[in-house]
Formats: structure tokens, sequence, C-alpha cells
């Protein structure tokens, strides 16, 4: 899956992976292995997420179609034979 960043996204991210790492494991990552890390997010881990996501929005659009099907049938008129 390709996921396109900003450079500022990618420095943000790499610096929380940096931070997450110091605070949580007790280790200093170079901004090279919080890069790797990153990437492994976004090749291994972000499409799980993204399908989640499209998902999600299935069934809302899928329930507001649903709605609108039913707001649509009380519009019709009756016809005379």
């Amino acid at each position: 899956m390709f996921i396109k960043l900003s450079k500022e996204q990618q420095q943000a991210m790499i610096d929380d992976i940096q931070v997450f790492f110091s605070q949580e494991r007790g280790e200093d990552l170079t901004e090279f292995a919080a890069e790797r890390v990153l990437d492994f997010v976004k090749t291994s881990l972000a499409p799980h997420f993204y399908n989640a996501a499209i998902s999600d929005a299935k069934i809302v659009l899928e329930q507001q179609f649903s709605s609108l099907e039913d707001e649509l049938l009380t519009l019709e008129r009756p016809i005379q034979r």
C-alpha cells in the first residue's frame, strides 16, 4: 500500500516513534531506525487500519442510502386506477 506523507508528517511520526521507544522501552532510536519502524507500520499494519476504515465507511453509507431510500418511498403518490 502506498501512503504518501508530507515531509512534516513523516518527521512528526518519526519523532513520535523515538519518544515512544525512549519512554516505554528506555531505548534511544536513531532517526534511521525510527524511519524503519515507520516503514514497517506503513507497509504491514496500515493496510489493516485502512481496510477497517473502508468497511466502517461502507456501513455508514449503506445506512444513509437505506434511510434515503425510505424517505424517497414516502414521497411516492398513489396511482388511481
